[in-house]
């Protein structure tokens, strides 16, 4: 009978347990935002990411940048993004060549990596990325040093 009560009472503390509310993961979450995505040469593009953590801005990322290129170029240029309030990160550009670009806003914050992709016009659109996009730095330094 003792023992019967030992296994009842373990298993209403382990019921108990059970009936708790488990904590949602939260995920980091990027939007990414180009204004204005036909512009004209010479012109401020303005690149933003609003970055939040499940509910709240994140304000203190680890790293926020903004990977862009050319269409069908290798050539990517990575530039740092500036925390301007409320988990928005931004960062402004004028282009002196007419084509179709594309940008990855990378960004690392609670130990987590978050990398949208938006595509954006100067001028004439020149021929899209068969994929959409190429590969961004990351990857191709991943390449490289595999080989």
């Amino acid at each position: 009978m003792r023992k019967m009560m030992v296994v009842i009472c373990t298993a209403l503390v382990l019921l108990a347990g059970c009936g708790k509310d488990e904590e949602v993961p939260k995920l980091l979450n990027v939007n990414l935002t180009v204004e204005p995505t036909n512009g004209e040469r010479n012109e401020p593009v303005t690149f933003q990411a609003k970055v939040t953590y499940g509910d709240e801005a994140v304000k203190d990322a680890d790293d926020v940048s903004f990977e862009i290129w050319l269409a069908n170029s290798e050539d990517h240029e990575k530039v740092a993004a500036i925390h301007k309030e409320n988990g928005i990160y931004e960062m402004e550009k004028s282009f002196d060549e007419e084509g179709t670009y594309y940008v990855y806003a990378h960004v690392t914050a609670r130990d987590m990596h978050n990398m949208p992709k938006k595509e954006f016009v100067i001028g004439k659109p020149s021929s899209p990325e068969e994929n959409g996009g190429s590969k961004s730095m990351d990857e191709m330094n991943h390449e490289k040093s595999d080989q």
